[in-house]
């Protein structure tokens, strides 16, 4: 008999409560309070799967195991979780359909979509085989929200840099005209694990975040990241490695909406620009072929 990780945990409490032993109560609540809320479906296309390891090691607003036991139900990850195959995508086809309308699908990597949607193969179900585009395509208008997760998914990043020939585009281009649902765009390479847990609270618990005109929360990318470096108005670098403002060596934070300087990485203890070495813009559309952030 197969039962799921809630109702393994109900029966456990249940038992528990029967023999008189001692429960946190606390613990035992939030984690049966997540019953309720939106699922989350993650997909991975064109990329290096950096977003998944960067959310792995999340620790601000509290770490993996809590986020995953307790605070989101995540209901496919091929990263992550134990099936593979076609079990893997029989439990997406069943997570989708379960949970129509209900769901949060966050999407890690570009999708190409050039050669009649030929390319990155995902899984087989039912001897047909499912590329990335079809999977968006299908599951996206069927989700609540859409979260484009790492520069990649929002803007297309480095799959998407010329030639291009496997035709990537972003989330919001593909499913544009195909969708009313609300797309979430949380660029950086990889995307900071802070920003996308908190993101995916906020859609949990309040829903869609103010955002953009590139449909950014703007709580996290509202400010260039040169107006509010510690390193402004320091005295120019004489090259990569020095201590100075790197503006005149061609550092991006001009150009660059991001929120480093506040989140930092690394759990919050370093950042591009402290390494003494100039921002690269690889949260800002257009990266890495782009440099002047010329309107897309």
């Amino acid at each position: 008999m197969k039962i799921s990780r809630r109702d393994f945990l109900k029966w456990s409490i249940a038992a528990a409560a029967a023999l008189k032993m001692n429960l946190d109560t606390d613990r035992m609540n939030t984690v049966l309070a997540a019953e309720t809320d939106p699922p989350v479906i993650w997909l991975q296309g064109a990329g290096c799967s950096g977003c998944t390891v960067s959310t792995l090691n999340v620790t601000n607003p509290t770490t993996i195991d809590n986020v995953l036991l307790n605070k989101i139900s995540m209901k496919y990850n091929s990263t992550i979780m134990t099936s593979a195959g076609e079990t893997a995508i029989q439990a997406l086809e069943n997570a989708a359909n379960q949970y129509k309308g209900q769901f949060i699908l966050v999407i890690e990597g570009a999708i190409p979509s050039g050669t009649k949607n030929t390319y990155c193969i995902i899984g087989e179900l039912n001897g047909t085989e499912i590329t990335m585009e079809g999977a968006l395509l299908k599951y996206g208008p069927m989700a609540k929200y859409v979260v484009a997760a790492g520069t990649c998914a929002s803007f297309g990043g480095v799959p998407a840099a010329s030639p291009n020939n496997t035709g990537c585009k972003s989330v919001k281009a593909l499913l544009s005209g195909k969708t009313t649902n609300p797309i979430v765009n949380l660029p950086a390479c990889p995307v900071h694990p802070t920003v996308l847990i908190q993101t995916l609270l906020d859609l949990i618990l309040t829903g869609i975040p103010t955002l953009d005109s590139n449909s950014r929360p703007t709580k996290y990318y509202s400010q260039y990241i040169h107006s509010t470096c510690p390193r402004r108005d320091a005295n120019d670098a004489s090259a990569p490695g020095k201590y100075g403002c790197y503006e005149h060596l061609g550092c991006m934070g001009v150009y660059c909406n991001a929120h480093c300087v506040n989140t930092k990485w690394n759990n919050g203890v370093n950042w591009c620009i402290q390494s003494n070495y100039p921002c690269i813009g690889c949260a800002k559309p257009g990266f890495p072929t782009n440099p002047l952030n010329i309107p897309q």
